[in-house]
């Protein structure tokens, strides 16, 4: 059976869902060491105690929903540890209960019930990019077909399918073709939901050169799709974007973008962007171009979360009649 959509009592609520910030880039402000193909999943392994507390504190700062650490958590990568299976479900499914337990933790305090939902949590699936660990998320120039692409995601999508994740953030997608293969494995698990977002490379396309309306179009023909939008790019990018997906879709949008920095795959490390003005300046702009589901990606942070909530309640409540 079906899940309900678990969006709508924010919607009708606030107009909008406050998403959190960055989780790999947040746990390595705190010392974690990511310098590994695994990235964020590798904390998973050995700090897990640490991403727990970074999905606390991004609820305190306002989010409505956290991420979870499985972006990069696959079964393959994994493997190349000398994971199991059974070690790798239990990874998976780990990273789900980090957030439950951050989201029940704060939701067990009085004060945080005050003028909130309770907080969801959805179930992050990386691309096929973010296994290669070589910024080919940002491409998308994988030379696979659609089946290979079905049969990559198959094992980590019915685990966290089948989890007490409340939805699914299918993510940093670069290429059409990728979005057609979750689609067809969210078919084959019609008791799950999600969000299809994409990374994109200029106003109207998506990193390996089909456009966003071209994927709000098939999200557009899913029901088991709650939203489809973008993330992890460029913050001047994001109007034209939402614009150019929302001539197609009655779906809300879901846009969180990075800083505005520029990732180097070849040496690991971030470059200074074009973008100088702070996330919350654009919110009144992304919820006038139909965003409702808006958040941060690498390199933003609690703080950002906190500030875009502020900004996000207040053009929700001046868009009232």
């Amino acid at each position: 059976m079906k899940r309900l959509n678990p969006l709508v009592p924010f919607l009708e609520r606030n107009d909008a869902v406050i998403l959190d910030g960055a989780l790999a880039t947040e746990l390595e402000q705190r010392g974690a060491d990511l310098v590994d193909p695994l990235w964020s999943a590798k904390t998973l392994i050995e700090r897990p105690e640490l991403i727990r507390q970074v999905h606390y504190d991004y609820f305190v700062a306002g989010a409505d929903v956290a991420t979870t650490a499985t972006y990069q958590a696959t079964p393959q990568g994994f493997a190349r540890r000398g994971l199991s299976a059974g070690e790798t479900g239990e990874l998976l499914n780990l990273g789900i209960r980090l957030a439950l337990e951050a989201r029940d933790d704060f939701w067990a305090v009085a004060a945080n019930r005050r003028d909130r939902l309770r907080p969801l949590v959805a179930a992050s699936i990386g691309p096929y990019g973010a296994y290669l660990a070589d910024g080919s998320e940002y491409s998308g120039d994988y030379g696979l077909e659609r089946s290979a692409l079905i049969e990559f995601h198959r094992q980590r999508f019915a685990v966290l399918a089948d989890s007490e994740a409340d939805l699914l953030a299918c993510e940093t997608i670069p290429t059409l073709i990728e979005a057609e293969a979750l689609v067809a494995l969210l078919d084959k698990h019609p008791q799950a939901v999600g969000w299809l977002s994409f990374s994109c490379g200029d106003g109207t396309r998506l990193h390996h050169g089909e456009t966003l309306a071209e994927a709000a179009t098939l999200a557009a023909a899913c029901d088991q799709v709650l939203a489809v939008g973008v993330n992890c790019t460029a913050p001047r990018l994001i109007t034209s974007l939402l614009l150019s997906a929302g001539g197609v879709t009655a779906k809300p949008l879901v846009v969180y973008p990075n800083s505005g920095e520029g990732w180097d795959a070849v040496h690991r490390c971030w470059l200074p962007g074009a973008d100088r003005r702070p996330l919350q300046d654009y919110v009144r702009e992304w919820f006038g171009a139909g965003a409702r589901l808006i958040g941060g990606c690498c390199r933003t942070t609690p703080e950002d979360i906190r500030q875009i909530r502020l900004a996000l309640l207040r053009s929700a409540e001046t868009a009232r009649p």
